[in-house]
C-alpha cells in the first residue's frame, strides 16, 4: 500500500509556533524532504527530533521527485518541509504535490504558519479579498508583465521581497502603482526584532534612501480603488468619438438598439443621453 506525502508548515521564526501535529508528524515520517537541509537541521535538533532528512529544492526537484515518489508507493511516508512556513507556497513543493497526484499517492497538509497571511492579517489593508504574487519575475519582459497586470488589481496585493531587492521594487511600484499608494512593509515576521511599517509607497521610497533595509520582508499593498478604475475606463471611452463607439460595437454584430446600451455602459451614462447626443450629432 502506498504511503502518503504531508506538506507541515514549520514557524518563520518563533520555534514556539511549532504545532503538536507538526512535531508527531516529523518524528513519525520515514523521511523528511527539506528545502534546506542546513537550515532545517537547527529546527530538527532544537525539538530532538532524528528521522533521516533528503534535500529536495529547485535544482533537483524533477530527479528527486520521482525518487520519492517511488519511495512513497513503496510504502513510506514523507514529509515535506521548507525553509520556513507552508511548503508548496513559493517554493518547489507544488511539484512534488503534482507528482504525487499523479502517482495516485494521498496527500494531506499539517497546517500552520504562512507568511504571507500573517503579513496580510496585521497590515491594516482588506483581508477579503487579496491578490499573492510571492516574489517578483527575475526575468525583466515577465517582471513588467506582472507589474502591469498588478496596475489594475483592485484587491489588496502581497509580494515577498528580500533586502537587497526592496529599494529597487519599491521604485518600481512606485512608477507603476503610484507614490499615493498604501503599504504596509512586514519585516522579519514573528521574531524579536518584527516591524510593521504603514506609510506610502512614496513614504517607504523616501524611507530607505535613507535606511538600509534588513531583514525578510513581505509587502502589504492596497488595491487599486474600483471607482478610480471605473472612472479611469470611462475617461478612455469618452476620447473616442460617438459614433465611432457605437461603430465598434455595430460592427460585431449588434442592433442600433443593443450599441446604444453597451456604449452608454461604457461611458456610465444612460441610454437617453446617448441616444440625445447622437441626435444632436
Amino acid at each position: 500500500m502506498p504511503g502518503t506525502l504531508t506538506l507541515c508548515a514549520t514557524p518563520i521564526g518563533n520555534l514556539e509556533d511549532i504545532s503538536m501535529r507538526a512535531l508527531r508528524a516529523l518524528r513519525e515520517a520515514d523521511v523528511i524532504a527539506a528545502e534546506d537541509t542546513r537550515n532545517s537541521i537547527r529546527l530538527l535538533n532544537h525539538f530532538e527530533i532524528r528521522t533521516p532528512m533528503t534535500s529536495y529544492h529547485e535544482y533537483n526537484k524533477y530527479d528527486k521527485g520521482r525518487v520519492l515518489v517511488r519511495q512513497m508507493l513503496d510504502g513510506g511516508n514523507v514529509v515535506l518541509i521548507t525553509d520556513a512556513g507552508t511548503p508548496g507556497i513559493s517554493d518547489p513543493g507544488e511539484e512534488l504535490v503534482r507528482m504525487a497526484w499523479e502517482a495516485g499517492i494521498t496527500v494531506t497538509a499539517v497546517p500552520g504558519p504562512a507568511a504571507v497571511i500573517t503579513a496580510l492579517i496585521i497590515s491594516g489593508l482588506p483581508t477579503r479579498r487579496f491578490a499573492f504574487e510571492a516574489f517578483l519575475p527575475h526575468d525583466k519582459k515577465e517582471r513588467r508583465q506582472v507589474l502591469s497586470e498588478l496596475q489594475k488589481e483592485t484587491r489588496t496585493i502581497v509580494l515577498y521581497e528580500a533586502p537587497h531587492r526592496l529599494k529597487k521594487t519599491l521604485q518600481e511600484l512606485a512608477g507603476v502603482l503610484g507614490k499615493a499608494r498604501e503599504i504596509s512593509l512586514c519585516r522579519e515576521l514573528t521574531k524579536l526584532h518584527e516591524t510593521v511599517m504603514r506609510i506610502t509607497i512614496g513614504g517607504a521610497c523616501a524611507y530607505y534612501e535613507k535606511e538600509e533595509p534588513r531583514g525578510e520582508y513581505v509587502l502589504v499593498i492596497a488595491g487599486k480603488p474600483a471607482e478610480e478604475l471605473k472612472s479611469e475606463a470611462v475617461r478612455q471611452w469618452e476620447s473616442m468619438p460617438l459614433e465611432e463607439h457605437m461603430q465598434m460595437y455595430t460592427d460585431k454584430g449588434m442592433s442600433r438598439k443593443e450599441a446604444m446600451k453597451q456604449v452608454a455602459a461604457d461611458r456610465g451614462v444612460s441610454k437617453r443621453d446617448i441616444y440625445q447626443a447622437l441626435l444632436e450629432d
